[in-house]
Formats: structure tokens, sequence, C-alpha cells
């Protein structure tokens, strides 16, 4: 058995999350159904982590083994008249990512595939995770479904004063999603910022795990600072309480990208 890492990208309107759930449409699903029909063979895939309903995603890692015959039955070595293992190895896994493409759906992109170490894991090897929330009090027609559309005009400076006091605390309980079987919420950010680009607002935050539903709850509670609703002091008495029922409403998936997952060294061998 060999194991490949999968980069791919994904537009989430249409998929109820990554992780698969019974009769409804997920990532996750899609993209095994594709890679056993094309390996034919089972092939079950983890991904680095587990977006929710809505959610997209620019940058996601996912690792799934196979016996590496099969993956080698995509292109024979008569017909390719290949000798050299490694080179072998990199024209098949080309053509897998090419089929895959055409395969799966215009709203999932895979960029590449690459074999990895034995051991080597999607989620848990990762360090680091971006995302990026995007909002605007414009109607944006050629962003829809992509952008969280708000009716005023928030105070970006007092946002982005909220988003550093964020930096300074470690447990975000109170904007985690209640009754999750994680066993902790220590979160430990690197990044928090709000930025103006063009017609959007985009507040994007980085950090070594995420709690479920968290980016969403944060954005909503910094959008109050913005709007006025929220003093900084206050945010802080929302941290500090612990407490999910104080923070801000949770945003809509729609805005919401997973923009960068990082591991510690390069993952191809």
């Amino acid at each position: 058995m060999g194991r490949y890492f999968i980069h791919l990208a994904y537009n989430g309107a249409c998929y109820n999350g990554w992780q698969t759930q019974p009769e409804l449409p997920t990532v996750q699903q899609t993209l095994e159904e594709a890679l056993s029909t094309l390996l034919r063979q089972k092939i079950a895939v983890v991904g680095c982590g587990r977006t929710d309903t809505g959610v997209h995603a620019s940058d996601f890692y996912a690792h799934f083994d196979v016996d590496t015959f099969d993956v080698d039955k995509l292109i024979s070595s008569r017909e390719n008249n290949v000798d050299n293992v490694s080179t072998y190895q990199r024209i098949n896994l080309s053509t897998l990512r090419f089929k895959l493409n055409n395969l799966l759906p215009p709203d999932i992109a895979i960029f590449d595939i690459f074999p990895v170490a034995d051991n080597a894991h999607a989620r848990f090897d990762a360090v680091a995770r971006t995302y990026q929330y995007h909002v605007s009090d414009r109607r944006l027609p050629f962003r829809q479904g992509q952008y969280c559309r708000i009716y005023y005009r928030p105070d970006l400076a007092l946002m982005n004063e909220a988003a550093r006091v964020l930096m300074e605390y470690e447990d975000f309980t109170s904007f985690a999603k209640l009754h999750t079987q994680v066993k902790t919420n220590i979160c430990h950010l690197t990044h928090a910022e709000w930025t103006e680009q063009g017609d959007e607002w985009v507040f994007t935050i980085r950090s070594n795990r995420f709690l479920r539903n968290m980016v969403r709850s944060v954005t909503g509670t910094l959008l109050d600072v913005g709007r006025g609703k929220l003093t900084i002091s206050g945010l802080r008495e929302i941290i500090e309480k612990k407490d999910r029922c104080a923070a801000g409403v949770s945003m809509p998936a729609c805005g919401l990208f997973l923009t960068k997952v990082e591991y510690p060294v390069p993952l191809n061998l």
C-alpha cells in the first residue's frame, strides 16, 4: 500500500460540508466515489479538517491509501515506454489528477497528487490553518455565495483593535459550538486582522487549530464591535466568561474560506 496526498480546492455552496453524511452530498463522499471509480477499489479519504455546510476551501489537503499497482495500471509501461520508476509514478499520478478533474463536478478542483511517507497524516500533521471571512455592505452579483452582505459600514480600526485583543487569549470556549467532543478549547492564534479589499472587508485569522464554528462566531462578535454594539472591554468579558451564549451571532457559512494549510516539512517523497 502507498499513501498519497491530494491538494485541492472546492466551492462548498452545494455540499453539506466536508465530512461524509448519510444521504447528503459532501466533498469527502464525492471525492471518494471518484477515486474509487478510477482506481477500481474502495478508497477512503482523510481530510485536513472538517469544513461545515456551505464553507469553501481554496487550499485543502487530504490523504488516501491505495495499492501502488492499481495506480500504475492507469498508464501501462508498454504505452509510455518508461523504465524509471519515479518518472513512471509521476506520469501516472499526473494522469490520475487529469482523470479525476474530468470526473469530479466543476466546483471541486484537484491541483496535485503526490506520494508521502506511510505515516503522513493530512489532519494531524498540519501545524497551522488560515481562514478568511468576507463581508460587504454592497450587493455583489458576481460574488454571490462567496461573501456575506451586511447593511452597515463597520469601523475597521476598531475591529482591528478588537482582533488584537484576541491574540492575548488562548481559551476560546466562548466561540466554540456547544456539545462537541473536543478535549480542549485552547488555540494558539498567530494572526488576526481585518483588511479592506475592493468592495469587501476581509477578516484573516491564523492558528494552530480552530474549534467548530469558531471563526464565524468570532467574526460576528468583532462586527458587533465595528458597529458600536460591543466595546473592547465587553469583548474581554465575553472571552473570559467562557460561555458561548455571551458571544455574538455566528455568521453565515457563505463568507468563510479555508485559505491555507501548513505543514512542518516538505511532504513529497
